[in-house]
């Protein structure tokens, strides 16, 4: 905990040391006035000291149709006065996210004998519980209520996969470390169903498991799928790296040769950057299905990630989102071996600081994409494709007028993911791309001043790459992130990234591009991987042109974005508006794209009817520009480094 929440702490009650455990201050008292102001009693912070009990954890999760698992918790240990926290700050996602709100039924027992509790009325995550003398045993139990439709959350248990995760599924004793809890878990999912996880199975086969015992901190970092469809892809037999993947149907888990093949060279490249690995066996948890968003979530031994159903079966026509397995497989060695220091935490309640995220996630990012070319999961031009969409974003984006890419990193704690206004003005999570962005910059840079002898490869090897075989997590700063970039290739690194991270209204970070060879441009002409893109997601972009993003929908079209400033905007659309005809016509996408290309030999606007709420608008848009689709357009007056970067190493 950095200043702001030991201010915080000092006013709840808590005495706070001026000691740093890394960038993290450490709590070593309580103050006795917080009894007197009313307040409940004090949550013990944790220590990094053995818990003298363990954790058994039985969890049913075989009832899909009604979307709800149950748990059955055995904790030794307790002292009498106990307190047993839910997970709040979750890794990965950066944030206080734990869902404590689908939490019913809950009951704590000693010798079949019902245990009173209460919730703390400061920290809702915490539950005191007053437990009769030499209570050796307490069971917990509760049923986790997942979702049932999407207007509760993102679906976990569907007709014929789940996605399961440890930290919704437990209660823990406050005081220790999480690395320091042992827990031992079993799983039942129904009957003829497949399962996978980073966790080893010590009993049990098909739809039950039991898993060897293990630390709370790996419990929670190794989550679960299950489902009906199921087959195992080995992607490198020499260090047990798998790819589990879970469908809607048998028929979307037959994948290509040489579809396969690029996600083996996946891992021979990640490789060859870090030159280390830090698990013992990996897993991509990898679901394909149309009832769950896309998504990724990055673990130490495995990632949780899903897709569209026609990933294998439309190799070639669906190449957008295709670099998020190289995303999250880069977690493992920048984010979740190496780790910033303030992102760190001992347990599930001490909040997060997320001020390195255009590190942790930025960071990721780039070598995601790079990984992604140079494995051969996009071709070159696919490549050159995907770094235009980012780099015509962030050029034209009005929300840098006003705010750093520095705020940004607080996004997750602001709002987490909900649905946004005006998000080119406000800014969402933008460490990813500019991120990526400022990490382009500083590959080529080193390389032109080296003269090509190094690179950012030489940089990863040396920060992320340290310590092959270790699983213990290592933290840095920004000062030793500056000192390795400085030991790779001697500059003010510290002053440049700064001045990118926390200056406001200045340009887009794209000198990586004029020093790779690349200009930005736009033309009327669509790539085949934007045309992909929109035909996969059935979404019509016109971002740079009338500032316009449109999904197509049972004949209509629904805004789902428009830029700040934009022709759109100033004829007073907004997103969730729905859009009925065009100059008279009904809606569709086709229209909508012939009807921007022939604006350019008119003087008249565009007439949109459109629906907002119960309400009918016409909205008039004043744009003659026609199409503009971003491009990356060789410059061959700079050395083609972008193209060195994206090129597979031997």
């Amino acid at each position: 905990m950095m200043r702001n929440e030991a201010v915080r702490m000092q006013r709840a009650g808590y005495f706070v040391s001026s000691g740093l455990y890394g960038a993290m201050l450490v709590v070593v008292g309580v103050v006795s006035e917080r009894a007197d102001a009313g307040l409940p009693a004090p949550i013990p912070a944790p220590v990094d000291r053995p818990f003298g009990g363990d954790v058994s954890l039985d969890v049913d999760a075989s009832d899909v149709g009604r979307r709800v698992v149950h748990v059955h918790e055995t904790i030794r240990g307790l002292g009498s006065e106990a307190i047993l926290l839910y997970p709040k700050w979750l890794p990965g996602t950066h944030a206080p996210e734990g869902p404590i709100d689908r939490i019913g039924g809950l009951k704590f027992s000693v010798n079949g004998k019902p245990v009173s509790w209460q919730r703390d009325t400061v920290e809702i995550y915490a539950f005191h519980l007053h437990l009769p003398a030499r209570a050796a045993t307490v069971d917990v139990q509760f049923d986790y209520l997942a979702p049932v439709t999407s207007r509760v959350g993102d679906p976990q248990l569907m007709r014929d996969l789940m996605m399961l995760e440890w930290n919704d599924l437990v209660l823990y004793p406050a005081g220790y470390y999480a690395r320091q809890i042992p827990v031992t878990a079993q799983l039942t999912v129904p009957a003829g169903w497949s399962m996978a996880t980073a966790l080893e199975r010590s009993a049990g086969e098909g739809a039950h498991a039991s898993f060897e015992r293990a630390s709370l901190e790996k419990l929670v970092d190794s989550p679960v799928y299950a489902g009906k469809h199921f087959k195992r892809f080995e992607l490198d037999a020499a260090t047990h790296v798998n790819l589990d993947v879970f469908a809607d149907r048998d028929d979307q888990l037959q994948a290509s040769d040489s579809a396969i093949r690029a996600h083996c060279a996946l891992v021979t490249q990640a490789y060859k950057v870090f030159r280390s690995r830090h698990y013992q066996h990996y897993d991509f948890l990898f679901a394909l299905t149309d009832q769950t968003p896309y998504s990724g979530l990055e673990h130490h031994q495995s990632s949780e990630d899903s897709s569209d159903p026609d990933y294998f079966l439309d190799w070639d026509g669906t190449p957008a989102g295709r670099d998020l397995l190289a995303h999250e497989f880069t977690h493992s060695w920048n984010g979740k071996f190496r780790r910033p220091a303030d992102l760190w935490t001992p347990n599930y309640e001490v909040p997060m600081q997320n001020s390195l995220l255009w590190v942790y996630e930025g960071q990721t990012q780039y070598w995601g994409f790079v990984l992604t070319a140079r494995s051969g999961l996009w071709n070159r031009e696919q490549a050159l494709d995907a770094w235009a969409e980012v780099a015509a974003y962030h050029a034209t984006l009005p929300g840098r007028q006003w705010r750093p890419l520095q705020d940004t990193t607080n996004d997750e704690i602001i709002n987490p993911r909900r649905p946004m206004s005006w998000d080119t003005w406000q800014r969402f999570e933008d460490y990813y791309d500019e991120g990526a962005l400022l990490w382009l910059e500083v590959d080529t840079l080193i390389r032109e001043r080296s003269a090509g002898k190094r690179s950012l490869d030489d940089f990863a090897a040396r920060f992320l790459g340290v310590n092959d075989g270790s699983s213990t997590t290592l933290t840095y700063t920004f000062q030793d992130l500056v000192r390795v970039l400085n030991e790779v290739e001697p500059y003010d690194w510290a002053t440049y990234l700064r001045t990118r991270a926390d200056t406001v209204n200045r340009p887009a970070p794209l000198d990586g591009f004029a020093r790779g060879g690349y200009r930005l441009v736009f033309t009327d002409r669509q790539s085949d991987y934007q045309k992909a893109a929109e035909t996969q997601h059935k979404h019509v972009s016109l971002r740079y042109s009338m500032g316009l993003e449109v999904d197509e929908k049972d004949s209509e079209g629904i805004v789902t974005s428009v830029a700040w400033g934009s022709p759109a905007y100033q004829a007073a659309i907004t997103a969730g508006m729905r859009i009925l005809a065009i100059n008279g016509e009904t809606f569709s996408a086709d229209l909508l794209r012939r009807t921007v290309a022939a604006a350019r030999t008119t003087s008249t606007p565009t007439v949109f009817i459109l629906k907002s709420d119960d309400r009918y608008v016409i909205a008039d848009v004043d744009y003659h520009g026609g199409h503009r689709y971003p491009h990356l357009e060789r410059d061959p007056s700079a050395p083609a480094r972008l193209d060195e970067i994206l090129a597979p190493r031997n």
